[in-house]
């Protein structure tokens, strides 16, 4: 069944405009392909970065880099799997659209058999993600977003608005292992929220915050790849998000950045205000 979107349009397209319907198609095609919902132990090597990759990382990588480059040849294409100067030249460069794509985020946890794990890909142009997709091949949910058109989840539209929490009765999701020590160790002694969870895939945890499964987020460190579709999905949904020191979250940056999220402004503000009180670097 064809999934139905409100039109793209981008100001002044360069050439024919990429549907989302499209890029969803691109994305699970792919993941059929390469039979990525087949959760069971994967071999693994270990890049120069200290990070594990797969097999399928690479596959899925260039099944969705040929159909793009088949559909948009004046896209640029930079994947999580390409080498670092060649990601940072696109990024970094004069290419005014460009594809972000993360192949398989959550190595690890697909590595192991763990069901949690995604594809991302975003189209941005002028510095500013236009057209998202992450895929959860596990559970068969398709998040997606148009900027100033909506969020989706299996074409449905998806939103936060409506959502009222004090800080005290959320669940968050917080990556500890990027977070400076004192930070961590406030967060676990003294938590401002109800629970907490680390899933360990950035491109599925924007998506689940944005679907209200989630109110908070908080991550020490994400490449452009790891927030570009998640973050535009969660905007359009209703969330917010700035990085700790409250800088926006855009995708002109190549360096990792920080990440503090929240399913509305009010939460967001609070979260935000909390974090600053106890990250002796967030300013810095």
């Amino acid at each position: 069944m064809r999934l139905l979107f409100p039109p793209f349009q981008l100001r002044n397209p360069v050439s024919a405009q990429p549907e989302l319907g499209q890029l969803v198609e691109i994305v699970t095609t792919a993941a059929r392909t390469a039979g990525l919902a087949n959760t069971r132990l994967h071999a693994t090597d270990t890049k120069a970065d200290g990070s594990i990759v797969t097999a399928l990382d690479h596959e899925m990588q260039s099944l969705i880099s040929t159909a793009l480059k088949a559909s948009w040849p004046e896209y640029s294409f930079m994947g999580e799997e390409m080498e670092h100067d060649e990601q940072a030249s696109i990024v970094d460069g004069k290419s005014r659209g460009f594809w972000a794509l993360d192949p398989l985020d959550g190595t690890t946890n697909f590595a192991m058999g763990f069901p949690f794990y995604g594809v991302s890909l975003a189209l941005v142009v002028d510095g500013e993600a236009r057209l998202g997709v992450v895929l959860d091949p596990v559970r068969d949910e398709c998040f997606s977003a148009i900027d100033g058109g909506g969020a989706f989840l299996n074409g449905e539209p998806m939103t936060t608005l409506g959502q009222e929490f004090a800080l005290r009765e959320c669940v968050a999701n917080v990556d500890y292992k990027r977070l400076v020590s004192r930070l961590a160790d406030r967060l676990v002694r003294y938590p401002p929220y109800r629970s907490q969870r680390n899933l360990g895939a950035c491109v599925l945890e924007w998506c689940w915050l944005a679907a209200g499964r989630l109110q908070l987020y908080l991550h020490g460190g994400q490449r452009m790849w790891d927030y570009a579709a998640g973050s535009l999905i969660l905007k359009e949904a209703g969330g917010v998000f700035t990085t700790i020191p409250g800088n926006p979250l855009d995708c002109r940056k190549f360096t990792k950045r920080s990440v503090a999220a929240a399913v509305n402004t009010d939460l967001h503000a609070k979260w935000l205000g909390w974090i600053r009180e106890n990250d002796e670097h967030w300013g810095k």
